[in-house]
């Protein structure tokens, strides 16, 4: 396998799961619709199709973001990567535009494989989802047809935001001279980041006006449930911001975690890696904070929906009786879809640790030099990638937690009529199994980059230029 079909792989694999992940959201959706719809109760309710309505419309948005977010970021890395070989072939006389067109077809060629790929592994998965739910009883039979017009939203989306993400990834590359591309490292230092006010300024506007949408949906949400649609609004906006302010953010939560490391060489080095270049950490850390924080809103959103929604009809037993397995099916089936953002986040933090290695080929051959043995080397990438792991999760797990009550109380603030405060209900259980796949995941993400690292020689590393 050539190295240019290599290092596509890990942005054919984000963008197979984030299509996958939007179209199984859409048809897992539209399958409830038709679900809740049939039923004789639940389907002449207004209330219960304007909920739907709603919620389908906000997973819409919610998928097609999270696919922009984990794209770019892969996408980014990848390119990042290769400074080297771009700066090359500018030195042999190749322009910027050419190397940035190339980046961008290559971009485009992948986001649409994936998309199409993803897609048909997403209608899979709903289908399977469905197809156990009605044979456990969690949901009656029912009939809906997979073939829907607005499963081409989160294919799309795919598409543009890979092609995207390959054109303005490439542009901090490019804009370096050949001469200067040549260097070992292409992440930017703490100064460099410093100095990126515009960008801090837009974050912290967006954070700012996000947070008042938040509110403003949660005051409407009191009297209609189409609150939470400005609450989405304001969810996309706020996180957007702190995207954009995560090179700021992270190495703080990176700096505290790595004080708990330890202070053996190793974990020292772990530690100062991890906050040593924001941009990279920031990187190897955004798409695991999206995953957390995707999986703890939902399911902190699904419990306190299950919650209030089981209080209501504590005094209607025939409503009880009828809508009853239908919410259980639904947590259940939600449940088990975002896990898809999961796995998108751990695939993320596993490339973008390993090509963290391969641009660090130079420093680690230094200090294998310097003393360093093999099992110092090992230690060294396990620290940084507990100590991304934890930082990440963290963070994922309070911001997770905040959306998604404002979302619960959006949503459900004026379900009975009357403005009601929802309580935030968390799932302990989904918080223990996050952890425990955190841990997991620090072992998983630090095998194939330390086995890298310690197959190349101190010799062979100090002669790379």
């Amino acid at each position: 396998m050539s190295r240019g079909i290599r290092e596509h792989l890990p942005t054919l694999l984000v963008a197979v799961l984030a299509s996958g992940f939007g179209v199984a959201l859409l048809q897992v959706t539209g399958i409830l619709t038709a679900v809740i719809s049939g039923d004789d109760v639940t389907g002449s309710s207004a209330t219960v199709a304007v909920m739907l309505m709603v919620v389908a419309t906000s997973f819409i948005a919610i998928a097609v973001y999270v696919a922009a977010v984990t794209t770019a970021n892969t996408v980014a890395t990848v390119v990042a990567g290769r400074t080297r070989v771009i700066a090359l072939l500018r030195l042999i006389g190749s322009s910027a535009a050419a190397q940035r067109a190339v980046i961008a077809r290559e971009g485009l060629a992948v986001g649409a494989a994936g998309a199409v790929l993803g897609a048909l592994i997403g209608t899979g998965a709903a289908w399977a989802i469905a197809e156990v739910c009605v044979a456990v009883g969690a949901i009656p039979a029912f009939h809906y047809g997979y073939l829907e017009p607005v499963l081409l939203v989160p294919m799309v989306a795919v598409v543009l935001t890979t092609w995207l993400a390959a054109w303005t990834g490439s542009r901090r590359v490019l804009a370096v001279r050949p001469a200067e591309a040549l260097g070992n490292s292409a992440a930017s230092s703490v100064d460099e980041v410093a100095r990126r006010v515009g960008r801090t300024a837009v974050g912290v506007t967006l954070i700012a006006l996000g947070a008042l949408a938040l509110a403003g949906g949660a005051l409407i949400g009191l009297v209609h449930p189409g609150g939470v649609l400005i609450g989405v609004v304001g969810g996309i906006l706020s996180f957007t911001g702190i995207v954009l302010v995560a090179d700021r953010i992270m190495p703080r939560v990176l700096r505290a975690v790595g004080r708990t490391l330890g202070s053996t060489p190793p974990a020292r080095l772990a530690a100062e890696n991890a906050v040593r270049h924001p941009e990279r950490a920031t990187r190897m850390t955004i798409g695991l904070v999206v995953g957390v924080t995707l999986v703890t809103m939902f399911s902190v959103t699904m419990e306190s929906y299950r919650q209030a929604m089981l209080e209501v009809m504590s005094t209607q037993e025939r409503l009880e009786q009828s809508i009853g397995p239908v919410i259980d099916g639904t947590v259940a089936v939600f449940s088990a879809l975002v896990g898809f953002s999961a796995v998108i986040a751990a695939v993320g933090l596993v490339n973008t640790l390993s090509i963290s290695v391969l641009q660090r080929t130079r420093e680690i051959g230094l200090l294998r030099a310097l003393g360093f043995d093999r099992v110092q080397v090992r230690r060294m990438i396990l620290a940084e990638a507990a100590a991304l792991t934890v930082a990440a999760t963290a963070t994922g797990l309070v911001l997770g937690t905040v959306y998604g009550w404002l979302g619960a109380q959006s949503l459900l603030g004026g379900m009975t009529g009357e403005p009601r405060f929802v309580a935030p209900a968390v799932p302990w259980a989904v918080v223990a199994i996050i952890v425990g796949s955190a841990v997991l995941l620090t072992l998983a993400a630090s095998v194939a980059p330390a086995r890298r690292a310690v197959r190349i020689s101190p010799v062979a590393a100090l002669a790379v230029d």
